[in-house]
């Protein structure tokens, strides 16, 4: 079958092959025929190293399509079920499920150092476990979770990852406040969806920032009541708060340099919620008076920060009632044989998401 391959990291291009095949079926599997997939900013730091996932891999971990087998041992799918692709599945038996914070289960993790595929030359890896940038892929029967008729499998593909992750950043992780003042940096496809998270819950300002123009104008279209560059910041924080800050401001890039411009622009008592996922060994400072001093709550959003299902429910409800537009955030489309223009996109600001069509 086709798959698109990055043969080592820091490749700049991946390679679209014929030769892969999807290995790992047995017991709690399914094989599912890959529909659509996101490409997220994600599946890039993985390619740049940014992210550690062992190589060749391929990449996509924000799919959708149908099932075209089930393993023994698996029950509640059958082949013909349509599913969007979770990349990391609860396994509901581990303290951090038993607790209530599934999205933080490291079964998916665990599962990520076995191959998913097999090519002539030898064992290649799916990223996050998945890889969803191929025509079929063999995951656990948990990450493949059942989808209504009515939702296209480009619009489940983005609730599987980027939509979750930036909702879920606002009203699951910040629980943005009615009418309050709220700041984005960072304004791709997860900063989009945070915008719409925290125009969901009330806030009465939200300003989008991002060094790319065309993302600022999509921003205002999304909810966010004006856009600015980065070296803007400091005067919209000044115009809107007096100087103060913003109730909640939301890190989107994964950087250590927009983190602590990110804290800077949140008030005192404010709220400043992490989202982009970034290198290990980029470290960012906190003087231990600034942390005791100005009370600022720092929290971390993983997967949008709840219940992963429910999430997807709340998604696809929020959609179906036009509360959110998911539609819209795709901005290119382009078959598995396009993915180089695809990642030139993502890596220039000039796409918010791009389906690759299977």
């Amino acid at each position: 079958m086709r798959a698109a391959v990055v043969h080592e990291i820091g490749q700049d291009k991946l390679e679209v092959l014929d030769d892969v095949e999807a290995v790992g079926f047995g017991p709690g599997k399914v094989r599912i025929r890959i529909r659509a997939t996101g490409l997220c900013h994600s599946d890039v730091s993985a390619m740049n190293g940014v992210l550690p996932q062992p190589a060749p891999f391929v990449p996509g971990h924000e799919g959708a399509g149908e099932i075209l087998d089930v393993g023994d041992q698996v029950s509640g799918l059958t082949a013909g079920d349509r599913v969007l692709m979770c990349w990391l599945p609860a396994c509901g038996l581990c303290p951090s499920c038993k607790r209530g914070q599934g999205h933080l289960c490291l079964t998916g993790f665990m599962n990520a150092g076995t191959p998913n595929f097999r090519r002539p030359g030898g064992d290649v890896f799916g990223f996050a476990g998945t890889g969803t940038f191929t025509e079929e892929v063999v995951v656990d029967a948990g990450c493949a979770v059942p989808i209504p008729e009515d939702v296209p499998f480009d619009i489940a593909a983005l609730i599987g990852c980027g939509v979750t992750t930036g909702l879920g950043a606002a009203i699951n992780t910040a629980k943005v406040e009615a009418g309050s003042s709220v700041a984005v940096i960072g304004c791709g496809g997860v900063g989009i969806s945070a915008i719409q998270g925290a125009k969901l819950r009330g806030a009465a300002q939200i300003v989008a920032v991002d060094p790319v123009a065309a993302r600022r104008e999509a921003a205002l279209r999304f909810g966010a009541t004006e856009a600015v560059e980065p070296e803007a910041l400091g005067d919209a924080k000044q115009r809107i708060t007096a100087g103060e800050g913003f109730d909640y401001v939301f890190e989107v890039v994964g950087k250590s340099a927009t983190a602590r411009t990110a804290y800077a622009a949140t008030r005192r008592g404010g709220t400043l919620c992490i989202v982009g996922a970034g290198a290990m060994d980029d470290h960012v400072r906190f003087n231990m008076f600034e942390l005791f001093f100005d009370e600022k709550r720092i929290l971390p959003s993983m997967y949008g920060g709840g219940d992963v299902l429910r999430s997807y429910e709340r998604a696809i409800a929020l959609w179906r009632a036009g509360r959110i537009d998911l539609a819209g955030l795709i901005t290119h489309r382009v078959p598995l044989a396009g993915i180089n223009d695809a990642v030139a996109q993502m890596r220039s600001g000039e796409a918010l998401r791009t389906c690759i069509e299977i």
